[in-house]
């Protein structure tokens, strides 16, 4: 998706120079339609070079319910889960 002001670009070149994501209260809405790919971008941008914390009340598996794409939600799933420390409370 791009944004006739590129204001989209900007946004992702920003993220990508974070060191820390953190994304609080994951899937208390769906993720629906580009913003799955958009997601997905973001992910794999910190994927093996930088830190992202995801804290949700949702059970992992109820992640292919929230973004409701079985293909995106294994790819995001095999970046997060590969080198990760989960904790629960």
């Amino acid at each position: 998706m791009m944004n006739a002001d590129g204001s989209y670009m900007k946004e992702i070149t920003r993220q990508e120079k974070q060191d820390l994501l953190i994304l609080n209260d994951f899937g208390l809405q769906p993720i629906v339609d580009q913003s799955r790919s958009i997601f997905l971008e973001i992910i794999e941008d910190h994927y093996d070079r930088k830190s992202t914390i995801i804290r949700s009340q949702l059970p992992v598996s109820s992640w292919y319910e929230v973004i409701a794409e079985k293909t995106i939600v294994e790819v995001i799933l095999d970046r997060l889960v590969h080198k990760a420390y989960r904790l629960n409370s």
